[in-house]
């Protein structure tokens, strides 16, 4: 009971830096086209009290954790008037992909820190899978620094993917809405009202784990170097 607590804390505080850095790119690259919406509303900000959603930050990551065993989460949306903007078409391309795009980058740096780690101390990948099947902590400052460093990976590669799934209010639909125009924005004018609930669905249903199953393979390949 003892590692099932600790392992949801450090889960949901990784997913509570990936969602708030998450958040700050939507607003930094709104502000980079002139929209001062975001940052005027104190959202460019690591600070996860600035981005917090009640039932997305915390319900939905407990939730998941229940049923899964692993989580991810959701974030109050990023005020962005796109009005303000110089190019409100390319301004929605790049504000929508700056969010995963963002989380990818976190899960680059914590890949290579992974490989520094295993050129030098192979053992504590060991130590890790340990720790992941809920054996044991290995002593010392390093084994609690990779299994955080596990999850702060795979969450923000999972919370990249699935915001680049192109259902509104996904990240995914407004960069999909700017490639295809207008015959992309009657599509999504019918299924907006809907988008909440096909994303229950999704999370519901076996298609969510289906999705990331390979992409946590690849994942995890690249961590262990196997």
């Amino acid at each position: 009971m003892e590692h099932k607590v600790v392992d949801f804390a450090i889960q949901l505080a990784v997913v509570l830096f990936a969602i708030s850095f998450h958040e700050s790119a939507h607003a930094f690259a709104a502000l980079l086209f002139g929209d001062t919406t975001a940052r005027d509303a104190g959202r460019i900000s690591l600070n996860p009290m600035r981005h917090i959603d009640p039932v997305g930050s915390i319900l939905l990551p407990l939730i998941l954790y229940i049923f899964s065993g692993l989580i991810f989460g959701a974030a109050k949306p990023t005020p962005v008037d796109l009005r303000n903007t110089r190019d409100p078409r390319l301004a929605n391309l790049v504000v929508s992909a700056a969010g995963p795009a963002s989380n990818f980058l976190l899960a680059t740096i914590g890949i290579v820190v992974f490989a520094v780690i295993r050129r030098a101390r192979p053992e504590a990948m060991g130590d890790l899978l340990e720790a992941l099947q809920g054996a044991r902590f290995a002593s010392g400052a390093l084994a609690p620094i990779t299994y955080l460093l596990f999850f702060f990976v795979l969450v923000n590669v999972m919370l990249g993917v699935f915001n680049l799934i192109p259902i509104p209010p996904l990240d995914g639909s407004g960069v999909l809405l700017s490639i295809g125009g207008p015959a992309v924005a009657r599509v999504f004018a019918v299924i907006r009202p809907f988008g909440f609930l096909i994303l229950l669905l999704l999370i519901a249903t076996p298609v969510l784990g289906n999705l990331f199953r390979p992409i946590q393979g690849i994942v995890l390949r690249l961590i262990f170097g196997a």
